[in-house]
């Protein structure tokens, strides 16, 4: 069966490493250290797949624009002292891996650092996996489709051969604005619900579903 795309980008927080409540707690902890407004549950999850500054400036409106370095730095020291045993989605590396070796290209586009990433990827030992990535410290943030687009651009690869899996309302945005096809993944920091509500291709609960559609469609 001839392929439909060429490129997968995936998203990484939520979608590929199974780190949402480690980044929501860590905000939320971040914000009771500096005596600021602590964001429920569904607001520090809402931000997740930003740039940093982003969701914080989302996640904690009222923060003073002096504090901003100290929440960041307080988030940073929550969430360093647990991301080397956060782990990957049951399935996630087996169906990424399986990818590579049907000749796909593959990416990332995340709300997370350069460095960040790097030490997620070498960590999991998925770098291997990937031909090219694109962070929020390299390029604009979620929802605008720079990422994308750029990764197009260095891949060679045009809009309709490519493919976004997220699972953020930010993802799948970003990938209306690129005018790339999407899939959804419900497992992470968005309901199902609100992801609906943006017409992915498919709306898949975990990696064995994903495996399977990619599989059947892509």
């Amino acid at each position: 069966m001839s392929k439909r795309y060429d490129l997968i980008v995936f998203d990484w927080d939520g979608t590929v490493m199974d780190s949402t409540g480690v980044i929501s707690s860590s905000i939320q902890a971040a914000c009771r250290d500096l005596g600021l407004n602590v964001p429920d549950d569904e607001t520090a999850r809402h931000v997740i797949g930003l740039g940093l500054d982003q969701a914080l400036r989302y996640a904690v409106p009222s923060m003073p624009d002096a504090l901003r370095p100290d929440l960041v730095a307080r988030y940073r020291h929550h969430f360093l002292s647990q991301d080397e045993k956060i782990p990957l989605y049951a399935g996630a590396k087996e169906t990424i891996a399986e990818l590579y070796a049907d000749g796909y290209w593959l990416a990332v586009a995340t709300g997370k650092s350069k460095a960040g990433l790097t030490r997620a990827m070498e960590a999991t030992s998925m770098s291997r996996y990937f031909h090219a990535t694109r962070t929020a410290d390299q390029t604009s943030s979620k929802p605008d489709p720079a990422m994308l687009l750029e990764l197009m651009e260095e891949l060679g690869v045009f809009a309709d051969r490519t493919l976004m899996v997220g699972d953020t309302t930010h993802d799948l945005q970003m990938a209306q604005n690129a005018k790339v096809d999407s899939v959804a993944v419900g497992h992470g920091a968005h309901p199902p619900e609100r992801l609906q509500e943006l017409n992915p291709l498919a709306l898949l609960k975990d990696f064995s579903g994903l495996r399977t559609w990619f599989r059947a469609n892509a």
